[in-house]
């Protein structure tokens, strides 16, 4: 019976390591996005003047009407610094998405 119960023990132990570092990963991979989705609300609040919610919600917007992640809109902005050319679609979707902006900070 002792045996069972150290056995049992041990897969829950084992369950829950598994479980602590699948949970470990997805946060790695949560701040690595994080940090290149803050990069890009810099250059959209650099290129079209405004604070860092309508920096975000200007990039939701393109991710949106785009239909890609979030980061992925990040991604290609940042891309940019480096003389990559944005990705068409969102090229398409960047200026209504400004006209977008400056409309509503207006209201």
């Amino acid at each position: 019976m002792l045996t069972v119960v150290a056995l049992a023990g041990d897969t829950a132990s084992a369950v829950e390591i598994l479980e602590l570092r699948s949970e470990n990963e997805q946060l790695s991979r949560a701040l690595e996005s994080r940090a290149v989705i803050d990069q890009g609300c810099g250059m959209v609040m650099v290129l079209a003047p405004c604070s860092s919610e309508r920096a975000w919600d200007l990039m939701v917007d393109i991710s949106q009407h785009c239909n890609v992640k979030l980061r992925s809109v990040a991604v290609a902005l940042v891309a940019t610094t480096q003389d990559e050319p944005l990705p068409e679609q969102i090229q398409r979707e960047l200026p209504g998405a400004l006209r977008r902006l400056h409309v509503t900070e207006r209201r």
